[in-house]
C-alpha cells in the first residue's frame, strides 16, 4: 500500500516516517507539509517524494497517515477520504464535534479504511490486558492521572502551539478515555473544573453506572509528573502496565490500516472527541453536561 505522509513534525519525523519507511507492507511514497524546506529534508532521508500541494500528495497514494494539528487534520482527512484514500489519523481526530462529525460521514460515505493512533491501544501489553480485563467483568470505576511537564527546554513539545493553546484534555486526554471508554462502557454525563494552568479535574459517569475521575496536565511541576491508570473491579485495584515502545505501536496502527479492521476507527476516534468536548463544555460551565455522541 502506497502511504503519503501530511506533516512535517517532530512526532512525523520519528514516529509516523520512519514507522512507514520500516513497514514491509508498505511503499513510503512522499510528504507534503506547509514548510516546504521542511518536507523536502523528510522526504530526502527516507529517499521519498516531496509533494509541493497535498493534492499532489492525495492523487499519488492510497492511504494518507496525519501528523498536524487536530483542527488541521480533520479538514485535511475529509479531504483524503473523499478522495478515496485510506485514513491513518492522530488523536484528537479534531477539536469539535462538527468537524468530527463531518470527517465520520466522509469516511462512511467512501468506505475507505481508518484506524486513529491511540498510542496505548496498540501497545502488545496493554492491548493484552486490556482482552483479559474485558473479559473478566465487573470493572466499576478507574482513575486516570497524566500528569506531564513539556513545555520546559529540551522537550521536542516545547514549540507546540497547539498544545500550549488546548492544554492537556486534548493532548493527552485521549489516551486515558480511550482505555476507560472499551472498559467501562460508553459516557453519558461529565463534570468538570479547571486547576492551575492547563490541569483538568474531571468525573464521568458510564452509562452502566461506573465513573472514572482524570486528572491531566501538560504544566504540572517536573518533580510531581507521573502517568498512572488504575481500575477498580471484581479483580481488586488493577494498574497497567505498557512497554512504552511508541515505534512497535505503531507499526500496529499501520498493520490495522492493512487488514481493515479494528477498534479504534474513526467512530471511535469520535466517541472520545464527543467526550472531550463535553468535558470542555463542564468546564466552561462550571455543570454537569450529557455526553452526546
Amino acid at each position: 500500500m502506497r502511504f503519503g505522509l501530511v506533516g512535517t513534525g517532530y512526532w512525523a519525523r520519528v514516529t509516523h516516517a520512519a514507522g512507514l519507511a520500516a513497514h514491509p507492507g508498505v511503499e513510503f511514497a512522499g510528504v507534503w507539509g506547509r514548510r516546504a524546506e521542511a518536507t523536502q529534508e523528510l522526504a530526502a532521508v527516507h529517499d521519498a517524494r516531496a509533494y509541493q500541494t497535498l493534492d499532489d500528495l492525495l492523487a499519488d497514494v492510497d492511504a494518507v497517515a496525519f501528523s498536524v494539528p487536530p483542527a488541521a487534520q480533520a479538514l485535511a482527512a475529509v479531504r483524503a477520504a473523499e478522495a478515496g484514500r485510506h485514513l491513518l489519523l492522530e488523536k484528537p481526530i479534531g477539536l469539535d464535534v462538527e468537524a468530527g462529525r463531518a470527517l465520520v460521514e466522509a469516511v462512511r460515505a467512501t468506505g475507505v479504511r481508518s484506524a486513529v493512533f491511540f498510542t496505548l491501544r496498540f501497545d502488545a501489553d496493554i492491548a493484552g490486558w486490556l482482552r483479559d480485563a474485558r473479559s473478566q467483568g465487573g470493572w466499576v470505576a478507574s482513575q486516570l492521572t497524566w500528569f506531564g511537564s513539556i513545555f520546559g527546554e529540551g522537550s521536542p513539545y516545547a514549540q507546540s502551539q497547539w498544545r500550549k493553546d488546548e492544554g492537556a484534555l486534548w493532548d493527552v486526554g485521549p489516551h486515558a478515555l480511550s482505555l476507560a471508554l472499551p472498559l467501562l462502557g460508553p459516557a453519558e454525563q461529565v463534570v468538570g473544573l479547571r486547576g492551575p494552568d492547563d490541569t483538568v479535574n474531571a468525573v464521568v459517569r458510564h452509562t452502566g453506572g461506573a465513573t472514572t475521575a482524570l486528572l491531566l496536565s501538560l504544566t504540572a511541576p517536573p518533580a510531581a509528573a507521573v502517568t498512572r491508570f488504575t481500575f477498580f473491579g471484581a479483580a481488586g485495584a488493577v494498574t497497567p502496565e505498557w512497554s512504552g515502545d511508541a515505534a512497535a505501536s505503531y507499526q500496529r496502527c499501520v498493520q490495522a490500516v492493512l487488514d481493515g479492521g479494528n477498534e479504534c476507527h474513526v467512530g471511535f476516534g469520535y466517541e472520545v472527541l464527543a467526550l472531550q468536548s463535553a468535558i470542555a463544555q463542564s468546564l466552561d460551565s462550571g455543570s454537569a453536561v450529557p455526553v452526546r455522541i
